[in-house]
């Protein structure tokens, strides 16, 4: 199901706008913060490098960072009775609760990716190396094939570790090592678990870009959402994912709000964690932050709207992105319809390695307005 935003039908990104490689590796003495930033406030935008952030943020506000750790998710198999058999690459979305893992089966291209392909059906069992199995039982949701629960005979993480590599997409120039989907906020979980793709939001930050933040007086506060295996090519809403916001960001983030200062949420992984937890036992806006772990399987829209997130730092989207729904509950249409209008005419990079975007709300005075939920 694709969903495209109104004002946004007939936005066009052009496909060298798709940043192919990692900023680092785009000329020498360049560094992951070497990608420019581009910064909202309402319909009036402004073109910065992402080091100026610091300058763009007050002493109070609250930067909330998704810990969680980039997995080599993606493991060649076969189908079908050995020897040989149909070659798929296996993308390890999310680990359930019962041990079970949600997958997406695809068929690999000559020049590294991959290509969609028709799941299952229930039975499907995928020879993996090491001597690996995994058993196809049903899809994760009724009526989509995509994504399917399966039983993986042996040791995933352990399998991902030796035999794994990134999950990779066609927009992109060549296989990368897992460091370069690494963040400077990542670490790992107790268990092995991790995102099936990188939290990339916190891509372009930097060790020393934190130390400027912190001595600035910027507060950073950690939570995890372990992402899965996005819709590339469908563009469906995200599904059910694991989180956790500790209570000592829980805190910080109402203590945040209460003198004044800004809730900003590194990436749209982010804001899913913080307004889940807030969504019990409150009504409307102006809901307190919460400790909280679990399951999540909030989409966040204009209707629904946030409640303890201020502003919000992400990633370029496509038209088509369901993530679009959530920018707009944060900054309002007419910010968003601006804002990416600008990023084209500017010649901004897409995806995961390109450039990002600051949605700060419009300030009246000394007070902050949180995003418009409308048009």
């Amino acid at each position: 199901m694709s969903i495209v935003v109104d004002g946004l039908e007939g936005l066009r990104v052009p496909e060298e706008l798709s940043a192919r490689v990692p900023a680092e590796q785009r000329g020498p003495g360049r560094g992951r913060d070497d990608v420019r930033l581009l910064v909202s406030r309402g319909e009036a935008v402004s073109h910065h490098a992402f080091r100026e952030l610091p300058a763009l943020l007050r002493a109070g506000d609250v930067l909330v960072v998704n810990t969680s750790p980039t997995l080599a998710a993606a493991v060649d198999g076969r189908l079908g009775p050995e020897p040989g058999g149909e070659p798929v690459v296996v993308h390890f979305s999310t680990r359930g609760d019962d041990g079970r893992w949600a997958v997406e089966l695809r068929s690999p291209e000559p020049s590294g990716s991959t290509r969609p392909r028709a799941g299952g059906p229930a039975g499907t069992v995928v020879r993996l190396p090491g001597g690996g199995r995994l058993a196809l039982a049903g899809p994760l949701t009724p009526g989509s094939g995509r994504l399917w629960w399966a039983r993986a005979y042996g040791d995933v993480p352990g399998l991902l570790g030796r035999y794994g590599r990134p999950i990779r997409y066609g927009y992109t120039e060549r296989d990368q090592p897992l460091s370069a989907y690494q963040t400077v906020f990542a670490r790992p979980s107790p268990d092995g678990g991790g995102s099936a793709e990188m939290p990339s939001a916190g891509r372009p930050f930097t060790a020393g870009l934190v130390a400027e933040l912190a001595a600035r007086g910027v507060w950073i506060a950690p939570l995890s959402l372990h992402t899965g295996v996005a819709s590339a090519e469908a563009h469906e809403p995200p599904y059910p994912e694991r989180f956790e916001v500790p209570a000592a960001t829980a805190a910080l983030v109402n203590a945040a709000r209460a003198t004044g200062g800004r809730v900003i949420a590194v990436g749209t992984t982010v804001v899913r964690a913080l307004e889940s937890a807030a969504v019990a036992g409150s009504a409307g806006a102006g809901a307190s932050a919460r400790a909280g772990r679990g399951w999540t399987d909030l989409v966040v829209t204009p209707a629904r709207g946030v409640r303890v997130v201020d502003g919000l730092l992400t990633g370029l989207h496509e038209p088509e992105a369901s993530h679009l729904l959530m920018l707009e509950a944060v900054a309002g249409r007419a910010a968003l319809r601006s804002a990416y209008a600008a990023a084209v005419r500017g010649r901004y990079l897409w995806h995961e390695f390109g450039d990002v975007h600051l949605l700060l709300p419009e300030e009246e005075g000394h007070r902050v307005r949180c995003g418009s939920n409308s048009g």
